[in-house]
């Protein structure tokens, strides 16, 4: 091949790289590295047990963890984990954030009701959660309620106070035009309250999906037959390390998911932000 030619081919490729980096969209590329910057991770991490560097009892190759996912797969185990800790994720995250934004708007909106409420969101917020789970087992047992609660709990505060603090920070000036057309509370509450605390409310889900994710491994330590937390915790009491970490793959996944969902929620209401 003589140089004119490949230079020819260097000057083609070249081109045809800079119309697929010029045709990507900015989306779309943050969506790409998000994919790749975990692989380069998990090579990086594979080569390193495979020199040594890491130890493979505590650290298992990835190539051995997506053994055990298979295997896992096709026994059945990670549909019935995966089944019960979305339904327990899924019931304590409404059940905390539907009485959350309703409760945070409230505060936002009445002066009355943020007085009344606020000392209670700042006494409680602070306790962890975990330490209320013996007196939580206590009240409601070591069924799937207690395990609800325990979740309900650490979603709430955060989507509280964000929604709160969405409203209390909108501007003086909505309320003035609302009043100024006739607006009624009711009128108020919907049109301009919501809306404008949307960004907040969104940013208290998000808080609430994460807490509600990481009190599910707490939650299933007592009193379950199956789940991700559950698994767990067997895991660590037979030291089986590789099932350890197919568990905190399906948990990293779990969150993911719910991220992206609130995220995917996020831009079709409020379309605006993102432009």
């Amino acid at each position: 091949m003589s140089t004119i030619q490949a230079s020819r081919i260097v000057t083609v490729t070249g081109t045809e790289i800079e119309t697929v980096k010029a045709t990507m969209t900015e989306k779309q590329r943050k969506r790409l590295m998000m994919v790749i910057s975990p692989i380069v991770l998990l090579v990086i991490w594979e080569l390193l047990v495979r020199i040594g560097v890491l130890n493979a009892m505590f650290f298992p190759a990835p190539s051995t963890i997506v053994q055990a996912y298979i295997k896992a797969i096709a026994t059945g185990q990670i549909a019935i984990d995966l089944k019960s800790s979305m339904l327990r994720v899924i019931l304590g995250f409404f059940a905390g954030a539907v009485p959350g934004v309703i409760l945070g708007l409230s505060m936002g909106l009445f002066p009355i009701v943020r007085a009344i409420f606020e000392p209670i969101v700042a006494t409680l917020y602070p306790i962890p959660k975990l330490a209320l789970m013996p007196l939580i087992m206590l009240i409601f047992g070591l069924g799937e309620k207690e395990k609800v609660i325990v979740i309900m709990l650490g979603v709430i505060f955060p989507v509280v106070i964000n929604t709160a603090a969405g409203v209390l920070n909108l501007d003086k000036r909505y309320m003035d035009v609302a009043k100024n057309f006739g607006a009624s509370k009711f009128n108020y509450y919907c049109t301009v309250a919501i809306p404008g605390s949307l960004s907040m409310i969104f940013t208290g889900l998000r808080l609430g999906i994460g807490m509600a994710v990481l009190l599910l491994v707490a939650a299933e330590m007592h009193g379950a037959s199956a789940g991700i937390g559950y698994r767990i915790w067997t895991s660590y009491d037979l030291f089986d390390i590789t099932t350890m970490f197919v568990s905190f793959g399906l948990l990293a996944l779990l969150g993911y998911i719910a991220t992206v969902l609130v995220d995917e929620v996020e831009v079709r209401l409020i379309p605006w932000k993102q432009r």
